[in-house]
C-alpha cells in the first residue's frame, strides 16, 4: 500500500498545481479583445473570481450527499462526475431534479481504492484498460505502461456519451487523477475529445513546477479561464484546514481560480472503502466539508471579495471564435 499511497500523493499534488503548467507560455499571451475573463463577464478587471469545485461526484453515496448537500447551501459552485462509478446512476437522477446544477465529467482511468473497485464503461475485448481482475488500474502508471490510446479513446468517449444520454450536459471537463496529464498520448487524447464535443477544458495558465505534457502548436489559448487551481497538501492536520485555505487563497492577485475540494460524511461506508489511506479518505474528506461549509470560511471569502463563479459562468467568457 505504500506505492499506492506515495503514488495518490504524487499525482494529486500534480493535479493541484494542475495539470496544466502545459500551458506555462500562456501568461504572456494577450486576453482576447484586450480584457481579462472577469471583464468578459462584467466584473472590474481586478476582481478574483472563484470557482469551488468539488471531485469524484458518483463516487460513493456519502461523497453524493455531501455534494448535493453543498450544492443546495451554496458551499460549491461546480462538481465533476466520475461516469464509471457504482454511484453514477444516483448523481443522474438528482441532476434530472437539478438542471442549474453545473456539472462536468470527471474523466476516469483508474480505481484507485483497494478494497473499492470500478470497470470501465465500454465493452472492449482485450481492452489494455483493465487489471487482471477486469476493474480499471489503481494507479496512473499502470494506464502510462499499458493503455492504447484507441481504448482509452473508446473509452472516455463512452463516459462522455453514457453522462449525455442521462441526460447530463457537462460544463467541463477534468481527469481524476491527473491521469490524462502523464503522457503525450493521453493528453492528446484529452485535447481532442474537448474538441469533438465542443466542451471547456480543465486547463491552466499559470506555469508550474509540474511535469505535464506540452501543448501541440497552434493551440486557441483563448479557451483557457482558469489561472491556477488549487487544493489542500496531505500534510495538513485537521485543525488547520481553514487556516490553510486561507492562507492559499488570500495572497491571490486578480485573476480567475478553482479550488477543488473533495467532500463527504465521514461513515463507515467511506471508511471501509478507503481504510488504508488516509489522504483524500474519510477523515479528509469530512475536513474539508466541514471547511466549506463553516460560516468563517464563506466570511473569509466575502471579506476577501472572492466572487464565486461555476464553469458555466466562464464558458461565457469564452469568444464564440474561440469555441
Amino acid at each position: 500500500m505504500l506505492l499506492l499511497k506515495l503514488h495518490k500523493f504524487c499525482s494529486a499534488a500534480a493535479a493541484s498545481l494542475f495539470f496544466a503548467s502545459v500551458l506555462c507560455h500562456a501568461q504572456a499571451a494577450p486576453n482576447p479583445n484586450g480584457k481579462t475573463v472577469a471583464e468578459r463577464l462584467g466584473y472590474p478587471a481586478n476582481s478574483r473570481l472563484l470557482v469551488i469545485h468539488a471531485d469524484d461526484f458518483g463516487m460513493m453515496h456519502t461523497v453524493n450527499h455531501a455534494i448535493e448537500d453543498a450544492f443546495q447551501h451554496h458551499w460549491i459552485t461546480s462538481a465533476s462526475i466520475m461516469v464509471p462509478c457504482p454511484w453514477f446512476p444516483e448523481v443522474a437522477q438528482w441532476a434530472k431534479s437539478h438542471p442549474d446544477a453545473d456539472l462536468g465529467l470527471h474523466l476516469t482511468l483508474n480505481a484507485d481504492w483497494t478494497s473499492y473497485r470500478w470497470r470501465p464503461v465500454s465493452s472492449q475485448p482485450n481492452s489494455s484498460l483493465v487489471d487482471a481482475d477486469g476493474y480499471l488500474p489503481l494507479l496512473t502508471e499502470d494506464v502510462d505502461q499499458h493503455a492504447k490510446m484507441p481504448d482509452v479513446e473508446t473509452e472516455l468517449r463512452a463516459q462522455v456519451d453514457k453522462a449525455e444520454a442521462a441526460g447530463i450536459k457537462p460544463s467541463h471537463l477534468d481527469s481524476h487523477m491527473g491521469t490524462l496529464f502523464s503522457t503525450q498520448p493521453l493528453f492528446h487524447v484529452y485535447l481532442g475529445l474537448g474538441s469533438h464535443y465542443h466542451i471547456p477544458l480543465l486547463l491552466t495558465r499559470e506555469p508550474s513546477d509540474a511535469m505535464n505534457p506540452p501543448l501541440p502548436a497552434g493551440f486557441n489559448l483563448k479557451t483557457v479561464p482558469i489561472d491556477k487551481v488549487l487544493q489542500m497538501t496531505h500534510d495538513v492536520g485537521k485543525d488547520q484546514w481553514l487556516a490553510t485555505y486561507k492562507k492559499m487563497l488570500a495572497p491571490l492577485p486578480p485573476g480567475t481560480y478553482e479550488l477543488i475540494v473533495h467532500l463527504a460524511y465521514d461513515n463507515d461506508e467511506i471508511r471501509a472503502a478507503t481504510f488504508d489511506h488516509p489522504d483524500w479518505g474519510a477523515q479528509w474528506r469530512q475536513n474539508d466539508l466541514n471547511t466549506v461549509s463553516s460560516p468563517a470560511f464563506r466570511k473569509f471569502l466575502k471579506d476577501q471579495h472572492f466572487i464565486l463563479v461555476s464553469w458555466a459562468d466562464l464558458a461565457k467568457s469564452i469568444p464564440s471564435s474561440a469555441k
